[in-house]
Order: structure tokens, then sequence, then C-alpha cells
């Protein structure tokens, strides 16, 4: 059974994916804390019911000929980088990044992580207890 078929966990993984990704920027931006001129980098918003939308309606062909074009599978982007417009405070080298801004950033997205992973886990312990495979 491939999870990834159901909406449900394909959302999971992708709000997963969200939050790694968003890790990394943040690591980025902490390690350029004393680089001039640099500017911190955060994702744009996850959005939960567009993504849903999206992965709903996804509608492929479904090709029985082998002489009949499948066409292409439609998937959703890597999730887009955005800088801050107005930084909160500028160090007189023009680097912009406030460490303890980046920490609460990086703290709330670890709990996120971690609610998303146990939310997952759940969704799994409903399927099995489902399927009678407690």
């Amino acid at each position: 059974m491939d999870l990834s078929k159901i909406t449900l966990f394909a959302v999971s993984k992708k709000k997963m994916d969200w939050l790694n990704q968003r890790q990394e920027l943040l690591a980025q931006n902490i390690s350029n804390a004393d680089t001039p001129g640099y500017r911190a980098k955060d994702l744009k918003k996850f959005k939960f019911k567009e993504l849903i939308r999206r992965e709903t309606m996804q509608l492929n062909m479904d090709v029985k000929n082998p002489d009949h074009l499948g066409g292409r599978r439609k998937r959703i982007r890597d999730f887009a980088a955005e800088k801050d417009r107005k930084p909160y405070e500028t160090m007189p080298g023009g680097n912009a990044v406030v460490l303890e801004e980046q920490m609460h950033k990086v703290g709330e997205t670890s709990t996120k992580h971690k609610i998303t992973t146990e939310l997952y886990k759940k969704h799994l312990g409903m399927f099995r207890t489902a399927l009678g495979r407690r």
C-alpha cells in the first residue's frame, strides 16, 4: 500500500519537507550572522488549504495504448525562499541577521516538526487499527 497516494499522508510529508527545508535555510542564516551584507531568508508560509487543494486536484491521464502520450505528471515545486524586506535591525556592515530571532524560528520549526511527525504516526496507527493489525 503506497501511503503517498493518500492525500493526508502526502500533505503531511510535504509539511515535513517544508520544515526540513526551513531548518536548512535558518541554519544558513545563523552561519552567515557575521557575513557583511547578508540578509536573513525564510520560506514562504506553508498554506495547508492551498496544498490540499493542489494535491486533490492533480489530474493525470491514464494511458492504455503505448502509442499514446502520457502527458506530464503535475507536481508541486519546492518551496520558495523570500528575503526579509524590513529587517528588525541591521549591523553597520549591512548584515541583517538577528540571532535571537533565528534561534526562535529554529525552535518553533523543531516543535512543528515533532507535532507533524506525531500526527503522521497517529494516522498510521489508525490505519493499522482499521486493518486489524494492532
